[in-house]
């Protein structure tokens, strides 16, 4: 089979794997707003990524946003601010870089291998510092009740308590 065939199919399996069956979201009435990315948001969560982790086609490795500094710090937070607020991520910081581990040896089929999606630690840091944003948000409304689908409060004590009861 020749490099360009194998490629393609390499690219049609990821559009697969990848392929969002929904559609086009539609608009909200109301656009969501919310407070400003803090510079000390950024400087937490720049520590509390691990190092050592391999780069996204940029090619900025975790360790340079570790190093940049209060002024480069400043200007990355201005960075992140900005796609906040208008929604518009930089096609750049959306290229993913995919490598492909077998899972078995001698796997020659797409389906028989890991997919490891490489992206900008930039695009990472701001997922995260909206993902424990949304976090903070959902701890306040979810009932004391509440068990599964909540980290630290697995079902195994709740029906050992019910048990109990019975």
């Amino acid at each position: 089979m020749e490099t360009s065939d194998i490629l393609e199919r390499w690219s049609e399996y990821i559009q697969e794997l990848f392929y969002d069956e929904r559609g086009q979201q539609p608009e909200t009435q109301k656009p969501i707003e919310g407070p400003p990315i803090l510079k000390a948001e950024v400087e937490k969560t720049i520590n509390d990524m691990k190092n050592g982790k391999a780069a996204g086609p940029d090619q900025i490795p975790i360790e340079l946003l570790q190093a940049l500094g209060n002024w480069g710090i400043d200007q990355l937070t201005k960075l992140l601010n900005r796609i906040y607020d208008t929604g518009n991520i930089p096609k750049d910081m959306l290229i993913s870089t995919f490598i492909t581990l077998k899972k078995k040896p001698g796997a020659t089929e797409c389906e028989n291998h890991r997919t490891i999606s490489l992206m900008s630690h930039t695009l990472k840091l701001l997922l995260k510092i909206l993902l424990t944003r949304i976090r903070s948000k959902i701890k306040l409304e979810i009932s004391e009740t509440q068990f599964g689908f909540v980290a630290n409060k697995g079902t195994t004590n709740a029906i050992f308590t019910m048990m109990m009861l019975m």
